[in-house]
């Protein structure tokens, strides 16, 4: 069996049709809030598409437990999502201080990344990015603690940077810095990173989200590093700085999908120019035909409330009308008080917005293959049909990614695929439902009958639908592409 040998030959993500079909995915991360197995079945029956691991902060022994329980809860509830691991990424951080620092306006403030000045009287702290200087230019503006604290470099000497407190605030140990505009000359992928990502190809992650992506030769080093493991785990490059905006579209074709990471993005950029960034970014991957993912504060104030804003109610209600692949939950489900029932608030916005998006496809996407050019005829044929769908055979997960980003409001997707990685990956493109079903190598015929019999059975479609089916048939001695009408008995 493809799973383990007590689970059937078929699988779904979910069991039985739900009352609205959902095309936007739901992504969470696990916490201390929700990685009990207990907690982890809650957040799956709940709708939860893809589960998210930050490790930020997290052991190899707790993504080994994480992954365990995840599976075990899936297998327990009978509704399976997929794993993303996302890895920390290089970083600048503060160093270590006694006591928090008080910063006034007019303050002058010192970074060193040698040893401390015992005789200076100017206030300062260590950094653990001992090219700091180098980077850095006379005017720059240094961001401390996610912006909090402003800083405008004033001089520059061997080791040390010379600034000027801008916006005042209280320094404490390990707070984060922001470089906007900078070009820093780390590596994508930090020791840290390559030992936990052992430790995720280990346990079997779908998802790979790596941090600060600047250029997509970042991608391209982390591919390779994936390639060495021995992993298949598709990459979402994280656009959290301004040479990530600029170098966004090259990124996007390196990738497999891109995540809008709106905090440290707000933070090195305009505000105001978030929306319009976010906007670009979501855009420019449905014209290429990768996943998007919108995340950070979308529900930030249901860490400690049980409803939630209205400003966030219309923040997810945009991305939804953008027709983003997905929307993500950080610490309302690692440390909040109310995880499941950010997921309940997402889904309701959701199924209360999607239908109201407009009906056209995806015009800006480019099909070259004249099989992948066959999947807009599909959309439209299935769209015209209405309560229909498209049945797609994928082991590689293309046809089924495409046809998502083709965006075919009310038209369901179901994806089958024979390969256990594929299926988890299959959850996170827009519209997509994927399914784990043994292939007929001999008789393609009993592959489309074996589906439609399942989606019948398992009451997603009725008797007397008709669904679009693409995939080859044998002709002779030749297998031909084929775009099938076919009712279910």
């Amino acid at each position: 069996m493809l799973l383990s040998d007590h689970r059937a030959a078929e699988v779904s993500a979910v069991n039985i049709m739900p009352e609205y079909f959902r095309h936007t995915k739901i992504i969470a991360t696990l916490g201390p809030a929700t990685e009990s197995k207990e907690m982890l079945a809650s957040l799956i029956t709940s709708g939860v598409d893809i589960l998210r691991l930050n490790m930020a902060h997290a052991s190899h022994k707790w993504v080994e437990d994480a992954m365990w329980y995840v599976r075990e809860a899936s297998n327990e509830v009978d509704r399976h999502v997929a794993v993303m691991m996302d890895v920390k990424g290089p970083e600048i951080r503060t160093g270590v201080v006694d006591e928090p620092i008080q910063l006034e306006a007019g303050d002058r403030f010192d970074f060193y990344t040698g040893k401390e000045d015992p005789g200076s009287e100017v206030k300062s702290v260590s950094v653990n990015y001992p090219g700091i200087a180098d980077d850095l230019e006379v005017g720059a503006t240094v961001l401390v603690d996610s912006g909090l604290i402003q800083m405008k470099v004033l001089s520059i000497s061997p080791g040390r940077i010379h600034c000027e407190v801008v916006t005042p605030g209280m320094l404490g140990s390990r707070r984060h810095i922001n470089l906007p505009g900078c070009h820093i000359k780390l590596p994508a992928l930090t020791e840290k990173d390559k030992d936990d990502l052992r430790a995720g190809v280990g346990a079997g992650i779908d998802f790979v989200a790596l941090s600060f992506v600047r250029e997509a030769e970042d991608i391209l080093t982390l591919r390779k590093f994936l390639d060495e493991l021995g992993s298949k785990a598709r990459i979402i490059a994280k656009i959290e700085d301004q040479a990530g905006v600029r170098n966004q579209k090259a990124i996007i074709e390196a990738s497999d999908g891109i995540m809008v990471a709106r905090g440290d993005l707000g933070i090195e950029i305009d505000y105001h120019k978030l929306p319009l960034v976010q906007s670009d970014l979501v855009n420019n991957c449905q014209a290429l035909g990768k996943p998007v993912i919108i995340a950070t504060h979308l529900l930030e104030s249901m860490i400690d409330a049980p409803v939630p804003t209205r400003a966030e109610i219309s923040d997810i209600s945009n991305a939804v009308r953008e027709r983003a692949d997905a929307v993500m939950l950080s610490g309302e489900t690692t440390t909040g008080s109310y995880p499941l029932e950010s997921v309940q608030v997402m889904k309701n916005v959701i199924e209360s917005i999607e239908p109201t998006v407009g009906n056209g496809l995806n015009s800006t996407l480019k099909l070259h293959a004249p099989k992948v050019k066959m999947l807009r005829s599909a959309a439209f044929l299935a769209k015209d049909l209405e309560n229909s769908g498209i049945v797609v055979f994928t082991r590689s997960g293309l046809l089924a990614y495409k046809l998502g980003a083709l965006r075919a409001s009310g038209v369901p997707i179901f994806a089958f695929t024979d390969i256990e990685s594929v299926f988890r990956q299959l959850l996170l493109p827009w519209g997509v439902e994927p399914f784990l079903m043994e292939f007929s190598d001999v008789d393609p015929e009993k592959t489309i009958c074996d589906a439609l019999d399942f989606l019948k059975r398992k009451n997603w479609k009725p008797a007397g639908t008709w669904l679009v089916v693409i995939t080859n048939v044998l002709a002779g001695d030749k297998i031909v592409d084929t775009l099938q009408l076919r009712q279910i008995d």
